[in-house]
């Protein structure tokens, strides 16, 4: 039995993280946080809006924060992490300079947001506008 963990994180869009190089991971679902080690029983969690943190073989501690996810550990040396969004924190960063680029991807989220809602609203608008010319047409004179 490898000594190391095999790590994944990933989101529909892309891999955020993939490494054979992990010593142990903590997450953290509905029922509080959790480490696992190699030699770790199958598992299948739900996790919480959370940052993860694991240590790398070379000592370096590593953070992503997850909005939600599913964490599955298999063959006592599998973690796979699937979730809708994550950040990752560069490597040997602070849980500081996560929380700043996380905030930064919320912050940019909100402005995306924001400007489809416009767009949307403006696309009613034109439709309504169209709309009230095919029911009121002009007044066109008798022949």
């Amino acid at each position: 039995m490898s000594a190391l963990l095999h790590l994944t994180i990933a989101t529909p869009a892309r891999v955020l993280f993939d490494s054979t190089e992990v010593v142990a991971l903590r997450a953290e679902d509905a029922t509080g946080s959790f480490g696992i080690l190699p030699g770790h029983a199958a598992f299948l969690t739900v996790l919480a809006p959370s940052v993860l943190r694991w240590h790398a073989a070379d000592g370096v501690e590593h953070f992503c924060a997850v909005k939600e996810g599913v964490l599955r550990v298999s063959g006592g040396h599998e973690i796979a992490i699937a979730c809708r969004e994550g950040v990752m924190g560069a490597s040997g960063t602070s849980l500081e300079v996560l929380e700043a680029q996380v905030e930064a991807a919320r912050a940019a989220h909100i402005d995306a947001v924001r400007r489809a809602r416009v767009d949307e609203t403006r696309l009613h608008a034109q439709a309504m506008r169209q709309l009230l010319r095919y029911l009121r047409p002009s007044a066109r004179p008798a022949d």
